[in-house]
């Protein structure tokens, strides 16, 4: 029976953010689709777990309104309601640092055209000196310049381009890695200056909302697990939890034959939605000119520190510190569940120094931080501090990767690649992984001559 007399069926191995988004593209697209992920949930690494009575996050995820690929998803899940966008932009920023004691700056924007919309925030900007915030407002007009896509970007490093634009140390801390660390998961030194032009440029160059930010008020397994789960079902996907896909192979007649636990499913076409390594595992001899440089796309870590005080310490949803090791603090009581007291959650990216360090150790050293940051943390009580270590977070954003990341299309016909890690123009983001799964389903979709859509008004 050929395929024009049968549904094509297509099995996605992954089930994070872009596996679930192909196999719901490729579902409602009317392909009969099943989705092999060897964990017990969906959500890849944006994810849930119960710790007493508390419901955490193994980290503090973001997105911005310019993030369309996200919001769609979170509109396909019914989530969009449990994850807003704040109404406009407005970051508080602390100054442990400052010689005169602490001070408070924030980044807020008007609804003014771009780029007049950071305008006043920048000019009353008290981390940064008059002249300081002049040289800013001049490379981030040669900025909205450049083209993010020329392969030249992705040879040199941000703060090489940083420094060629009269940007000092300080406005690097204060400004350009305040936003590009917690994006990029990497200092300026370490990150492509392709991709943070792409993140500058979109989120604070396109329009006058496009950094406003969005966070899930839940847990993010209700959103990434629970939500997404039923919306795969309603969709008709078979989902299979602790199913790790071992083999992938061509059939005799040239289809698929994906091997997990306990069967091997035949398929028409095949989204692998997995990180670089696993990738490079299953991928059968001839579908890449060259597997191995998944091999040489590194990763990065990410570490998150939570703590539970007996009373309330910080009045702010959110906050990011200048002048101390802590990053970004946020208020995380009400979607844990937590019942009197405060939970804080301490996100720290591009964190190679502390990953590794003993819980005692970072206690010791963070909580002090804390209290320096947060004057009601000194006579408050601890009731719980523990850490999530993320030690392969997101691809490495380094300099040159952008040439290494590939993209849906392999030359194996049928067979396609998602995940952050590919080659969707983004850093290791959630829109970048949920784009990646617009990209590999929209080419299955192709091969197998369906005509779709691409759910976002923008090229293929």
């Amino acid at each position: 029976m050929g395929q024009d007399a049968r549904q094509a069926h297509a099995v996605v191995v992954g089930g994070g953010l872009a596996g679930t988004t192909a196999a719901l593209q490729l579902a409602d697209a009317g392909v009969r689709v099943t989705l092999l992920e060897g964990r017990p949930r969906l959500g890849g690494l944006a994810f849930s777990f119960r710790r007493g009575e508390l419901t955490v996050d193994n980290g503090q995820h973001v997105y911005l309104r310019c993030c369309t690929a996200y919001r769609w998803f979170l509109d396909r899940i019914d989530g969009a309601r449990l994850a807003p966008v704040q109404d406009r932009l407005d970051v508080p920023v602390l100054d442990v640092g400052h010689r005169r004691g602490p001070r408070l700056g924030r980044i807020r924007r008007d609804d003014l055209p771009v780029p007049f919309h950071l305008a006043r925030s920048l000019a009353t900007y008290p981390h940064l000196s008059a002249v300081e915030r002049l040289s800013v407002g001049r490379a981030a007009l040669a900025l909205s310049r450049l083209d993010p896509a020329d392969p030249a970007l992705d040879g040199i490093d941000f703060a090489t381009w940083l420094g060629r634009h009269g940007q000092s140390p300080r406005a690097v801390e204060a400004l350009w890695d305040l936003v590009g660390v917690a994006t990029l998961n990497a200092t300026a030194p370490h990150a492509s200056m392709a991709l943070a032009a792409m993140v500058f440029k979109t989120g604070l160059l396109s329009e006058p909302g496009a950094a406003d930010i969005g966070w899930a008020r839940v847990p993010l397994g209700e959103l990434h697990d629970t939500l997404a789960g039923k919306a795969l079902a309603a969709a008709g996907v078979r989902t299979e939890l602790r199913a790790k896909a071992e083999r992938i192979s061509r059939t005799g007649d040239g289809r698929w034959a994906v091997e997990a636990p306990g069967e091997t499913i035949e398929a028409d076409a095949v989204v692998l939605a997995v990180p670089q390594h696993e990738t490079h595992a299953l991928l059968p001899e001839g579908a890449l000119d060259d597997p191995d440089r998944l091999l040489d796309i590194g990763t990065a870590p990410i570490l998150n520190l939570h703590v539970v005080y007996d009373r309330k310490v910080l009045r702010q949803p959110f906050f990011t510190a200048l002048g101390s090791p802590v990053q970004w603090v946020f208020d995380r009581t009400d979607a844990s569940g937590l019942k009197g007291g405060q939970y804080l959650a301490v996100s720290q990216s591009a964190a190679q120094d502390d990953i590794d360090a003993p819980v005692a150790v970072l206690r010791e050293r963070y909580l002090p931080e804390l209290e320096r940051l947060l004057p009601a943390a000194r006579g408050a009580g601890v009731r719980d501090f523990f850490v999530t270590r993320e030690r392969t977070a997101t691809f490495d954003p380094a300099p040159g990767t952008g040439r290494l990341r590939p993209g849906a299309r392999t030359r194996a016909p049928g067979l396609h690649l998602a995940g952050a890690w590919t080659a969707t123009g983004w850093p290791a983001t959630m829109e970048g992984a949920v784009r990646s799964g617009f990209s590999a389903a929209g080419a299955a979709l192709s091969a197998l001559g369906r005509r779709h859509d691409h759910p976002l008004q923008e090229a293929v």
